[in-house]
């Protein structure tokens, strides 16, 4: 469906009576759906050339007047602010409000917008079907004191959109869906929200619901997003999604995946950097998950540890039944980051609950390598099993945690931190060492003198485990100290540890991929290209407000 056709099905319900079903999630679906038996029309930029040449900061130039926010003046809990069109972003996205069941555009007005020291010619720019239209949007909300609406959630770019609690930065970023991230012949595909609708809230509401049309050559999907702020500001999305048949001569889909988050990790206590006065510097420092690996298993909690790889490094986790996974920054204190603008402490940790049974299939993790913070290097991701054919649809619900102090951890012990390196004990050629640090309420509970196990495991070809022990820490808690030795050290090594009492587990399991060494020029591994799935980029997505 063209912007033009849309912009007309969408004067029409604004034609319906009131008794009419009020415009939801059923709608926008319907929409999705007709746009999936359509071949992909690609939307065409036709931005003017000043804005289109706009650097980062003159973007940054041009701000939305806070005293022209949608539903300022009603006084209502929550509030819409856009972006505007310029740089990179170069395709507007309708913003429809929805109030008494119906619909109707939140038209560009340059009114509303000070354009600092930009003197631009903008007649036209507000009229008819040439009118910019916006880039995106964010959500104001009195979230950390009733006297000051914070940002809550942006939308802008791509599928992707941010979200806060209360005392949370920006971090992390969740996305709509994300398509051959990893396996894809021609590289990721990257859909985008080409349109919202925003249901107005009453006086006294504590959530905001948001529907999006998204639009992909591959794809189409209709999300409804139900916003509830607060110390973790959770956000239940159902989504429905339809693949659209190959067009002549284009390649199948390699990967669909759900409920995906992207992040950052550039450096940390298990991948030190020598030249950085920051400790650690990430959005996110490992993948959390929890699921069964077959039918009627018990829960099994892994943490996989990220890390800035020398050449693209993908991983995934095969399950029967997913219950959660996220992309985590589990390091909440300053002393860690030592970057007092950044405040990466503050950054949120993404938990993803799915809402009933997925079914089976895999949590797919992609690690880029990334030169500095700028740049995001970390997809985590759902791919089901099976996927329904064309133009028939694909029905999830999950609930989405933007957490900060209180964390999803497993019932039983947690990671606290893994160290590499070595102390004044030289390390074998090609050796490497760990100390694990786990804590939790069953390592708690264990009375004074109780015997631990450590049990660790490596994966990789040649490699082997040459010491494993636990103790008490000092601190609280349990450490484990490992010691693994691969033959090749070019090539990753896949470890596992965790601390067993008799048959039982105390910890979760610690599941690391370390990377592979750079090899010796001219050796064969030094030039290997890396597999044709794992070169996919991606993208960060625009800065809401501020830069990292």
């Amino acid at each position: 469906m063209t912007r033009l056709a849309l912009l007309l099905w969408m004067s029409v319900a604004t034609l319906l009576p009131l008794q009419a079903a009020a415009f939801g999630f059923d709608d926008v679906a319907a929409i999705a759906q007709r746009e999936a038996a359509q071949p992909y029309a690609a939307p065409t930029p036709r931005l003017p050339a000043e804005l289109k040449g706009l650097n980062y900061d003159g973007l940054r130039d041009i701000r939305y007047r806070p005293e022209k926010a949608i539903w300022r003046e009603q006084g209502l809990p929550f509030e819409l602010q856009f972006f505007h069109l310029g740089g990179s972003n170069v395709l507007p996205v309708d913003i429809h409000e929805v109030h008494e069941g119906r619909a109707r555009l939140l038209a560009y007005d340059p009114a509303a917008w000070d354009f600092g020291r930009h003197r631009f010619d903008r007649s036209g720019w507000g009229r008819g079907e040439q009118a910019l239209g916006h880039a995106g949007f964010r959500v104001h909300h009195a979230l950390n004191t009733p006297a000051y609406k914070d940002e809550l959630v942006v939308f802008l770019g791509a599928s992707y959109f941010r979200a806060l609690g209360a005392g949370q930065q920006y971090g992390l970023s969740a996305r709509g869906l994300a398509l051959d991230t990893v396996g894809g012949a021609a590289g990721e595909e990257f859909p985008r929200f080409k349109a919202f609708w925003v249901e107005r809230p009453t006086a006294t509401a504590t959530t905001l619901t948001i529907h999006a049309l998204l639009d992909s050559p591959r794809a189409t999907a209709a999300l409804r997003f139900v916003f509830q702020p607060g110390a973790t500001t959770l956000v239940d999305v159902q989504q429905r999604l339809f693949l659209r048949a190959p067009a002549p001569g284009q390649a199948p889909l390699a990967m669909v995946g759900l409920a995906p988050l992207t992040s950052m990790y550039l450096h940390g206590e298990n991948q030190p950097q020598a030249l950085d006065f920051r400790p650690e510097v990430h959005d996110s420092d490992g993948l959390l998950l929890a699921g069964q690996a077959a039918p009627g298993a018990a829960t099994e909690w892994l943490w996989r540890p990220l890390v800035n790889p020398r050449t693209p490094m993908a991983s995934s986790f095969t399950l029967q039944r997913l219950e959660g996974f996220g992309l985590m920054q589990r390091d909440r204190q300053f002393a860690s980051y030592e970057d007092p603008e950044a405040r990466y402490e503050r950054r949120p940790s993404a938990w993803v609950q799915p809402v009933g049974d997925w079914g089976p299939g895999r949590v797919v993790l992609l690690q880029l390598p990334t030169p500095d913070e700028t740049e995001d290097n970390i997809v985590a991701t759902w791919v089901p099993a099976t996927l329904p054919p064309p133009g028939q649809p694909l029905d999830i619900a999950y609930r989405l945690h933007w957490q900060g102090q209180a964390l999803t951890q497993p019932p039983s012990a947690h990671t606290v931190q893994s160290r590499r390196g070595r102390s004044w004990a030289p390390l074998a050629p090609g050796e490497l060492q760990f100390l694990i640090d786990f804590d939790g309420p069953a390592l708690r509970a264990l009375p004074p003198g109780t015997s631990v196990q450590a049990v660790a495991s490596v994966a990789s070809p040649g490699a082997r485990i040459t010491d494993a022990q636990a103790y008490p820490h000092p601190l609280g808690g349990w450490r484990l100290r490992l010691r693994a030795l691969r033959a090749d050290p070019s090539q990753p090594l896949e470890l596992r540890a965790f601390l067993q009492q008799g048959p039982h587990a105390l910890t979760e399991t610690w599941a690391a991929l370390v990377p592979g060494e750079a090899a010796v020029p001219g050796s064969a591994s030094s030039t290997a290209p890396a597999p044709a799935e794992e070169r996919a980029r991606i993208p960060s997505p625009p800065e809401p407000e501020t830069r990292r």
